[in-house]
């Protein structure tokens, strides 16, 4: 069951000096790591929105629906008060990296052997898709980077880990989908 959020105003004002408040209150630097942390998977989620409307494939579009869906989980864990145990925010499970493996697995079975690197691009689908796995890859980064400050659940960094070679699997996918050529890397001997 779902509890329902209610926003009163989207400006606060509270923010104008430079600070913000994680959930359970404490306030921050806006470039705080972890500000910066859960901003960045707030910008991968905007990428996703992209993709969702790119790919025509019901399951597909179901997958990256629930993908935004645990972004959001993977944002409210990144931006509440690790020190504020009182906070209740969703979950992750195994079970949600299960599917992203499982739809690589299936995204896969139509997809030629990769026997060499490819360039990001081929279409501008393929080529956001790539972007998105970048931005998903610096998240990443940055999960691992506060995590050497402040714990951070093992399944978040196990779960965006998955997500870049999912987003690596869909741009070859949109490409294929969308009858481009993928791009070989072709380096200069």
């Amino acid at each position: 069951m779902h509890s329902t959020i209610l926003i009163m105003k989207i400006y606060t004002k509270s923010g104008d000096k430079g600070t913000t408040a994680l959930l359970g209150g404490t306030r921050v630097p806006k470039n705080h790591i972890r500000i910066e942390t859960y901003g960045t998977i707030d910008e991968l989620n905007s990428y996703m929105g992209y993709i969702a409307c790119a790919v025509l494939e019901t399951k597909s579009q179901e997958t990256i629906k629930l993908i935004q869906d645990r972004l959001f989980t993977i944002g409210s864990h990144l931006a509440t008060d690790p020190s504020k145990t009182n906070v209740k925010v969703p979950d992750l499970f195994e079970h949600d990296i299960i599917l992203l493996e499982t739809e690589m697995d299936r995204l896969n079975e139509t997809l030629p052997e990769l026997k060499f690197f490819i360039l990001p691009g081929g279409n501008k689908d393929a080529a956001f898709t790539h972007i998105a796995r970048c931005v998903c890859r610096r998240a990443e980064r940055l999960i691992n980077e506060l995590h050497q400050h402040e714990p951070v659940e093992e399944l978040i960094l196990k779960y965006v880990n998955r997500l870049s070679d999912y987003l690596f699997m869909m741009a070859r996918w949109i490409a294929q989908e969308q009858n481009s050529e993928e791009i070989k890397w072709m380096p200069r001997a």
